[in-house]
């Protein structure tokens, strides 16, 4: 049995790229029918890839949703749209301010429609204020909001890592959905729901904040790794293992077993936590030649042993072939995909043990077309 929390819950995401698509998603997940409203003959930019309309980047963000192909700017397809509205939950756009009014999907007229519609706009800097109009991708954003400086190593500048701006504030968005629709239940009327990836990215950067505004810290790339004591090591085989020693003794104590060192936690670099923060690259040059040693299961085993907190850098391949994933489930797929079986990573929510282990695979450009305007006489 597959939990679905929002199955009654009807969601048009007129999304496009990553953000809209990904609190689309988030709802879909949670059971809700998501039926993305795409342009003819193209749709969503982000299905481009080899020449087809399927990439892995649309896959990622656009699984169990129904695709119709609605042209705002035709009248017919405008009165279909309406009718979509007039019947829906939620209303997903992530287009850049006066796109929407542009397209005749702005929130006052479909709201007009339907008052009880629940309309989320997604924006790069917001819908006011002097960077409205700013084009944002994900690293413009998370460069704005302070957090990529927190990612870069100043000794090999580059941009690294997923579109973490993007995803996030696609899932920011879809918590403010569903607040909204926990409220509507009491006041019977749709809100508009606003986030950008500016707003949501200083959120996300949290901690950062925080430092500055507690206690006057300007954080860097090593401020926290730092602190919580975290190190990654190139073993033996030539793999990675990471720990994460935060401040109880009994972890370090443990190391030293581990690395058959029982005398170094007399070290100066190694007498404290607070010594080991100040001479973190002091430790690092004392631990990574003996990790070098040993391949990385001789550590993993070695330090799980002895309750040191560690893992494996693993690839997602090992990931996947590994026992815990396996255990939990997180592998799913559907086997009638439109392109073959297809392969994701489950929700990670249970409710009352029940996982959703059921997927859809992301739909073919105007799949259900003829289904969805059959249902509403169109």
């Amino acid at each position: 049995m597959t939990a679905k929390p929002l199955k009654d819950v009807t969601v048009l995401e007129m999304g496009t790229f990553i953000t809209g698509p990904a609190a689309g998603m988030i709802l879909a997940d949670l059971g809700a029918d998501v039926i993305k409203i795409e342009q003819p003959g193209t749709g969503d930019p982000f299905r481009s890839f080899k020449g087809e309309l399927y990439s892995p980047h649309f896959q990622t963000y656009n699984r169990n949703k129904r695709s119709v192909t609605i042209d705002p700017k035709n009248a017919q397809d405008l009165a279909v749209l309406d009718k979509l509205v007039a019947k829906a939950d939620v209303f997903i756009q992530n287009f850049r301010p006066g796109v929407a009014d542009r397209l005749n999907v702005d929130a006052a007229r479909l709201q007009g429609i339907n008052p009880r519609l629940i309309y989320a706009s997604i924006s790069g800097f917001g819908s006011e204020g002097p960077e409205r109009n700013r084009p944002a991708f994900d690293t413009v954003a998370q460069a704005a909001s302070g957090f990529l400086r927190l990612l870069v190593n100043p000794e090999h500048p580059r941009v690294v890592g997923p579109a973490i701006a993007d995803a996030m504030t696609g899932f920011y968005a879809a918590i403010g959905v569903l607040a909204a629709l926990h409220e509507r239940e009491a006041t019977g009327k749709g809100r508009v729901v606003e986030t950008s990836m500016f707003e949501a990215m200083c959120h996300f950067n949290l901690d950062d904040f925080t430092h500055l505004l507690s206690a006057d810290q300007v954080m860097g790339p090593y401020s926290r790794p730092h602190v919580s004591q975290s190190y990654v090591f190139q073993c033996a085989d030539g793999e990675w293992i990471a720990l994460h020693m935060s401040s109880p003794p009994k972890f370090w104590e443990n190391l030293a077993t581990a690395v058959g060192q029982p005398d170094m936690l007399a070290l100066p670099a190694f007498e404290s936590r607070e010594a080991r923060i100040a001479h973190y690259e002091d430790v690092v040059a004392f631990l990574a030649p003996i990790f070098a040693q040993q391949p990385r299961a001789h550590w993993a085993a070695e330090l799980t042993r002895l309750e040191v907190p560690n893992s494996p850098v693993y690839t997602s391949a090992e990931v996947l072939a590994s026992e815990q994933a396996q255990h939990l489930g997180i592998e799913v797929s559907d086997p009638a995909g439109p392109k073959g079986e297809f392969r994701t990573i489950r929700f990670p929510v249970s409710f009352d043990g029940e996982r959703m282990d059921k997927v859809t695979a992301p739909p073919l450009l105007g799949t259900h077309d003829e289904e969805i305007r059959r249902a509403i006489g169109s």
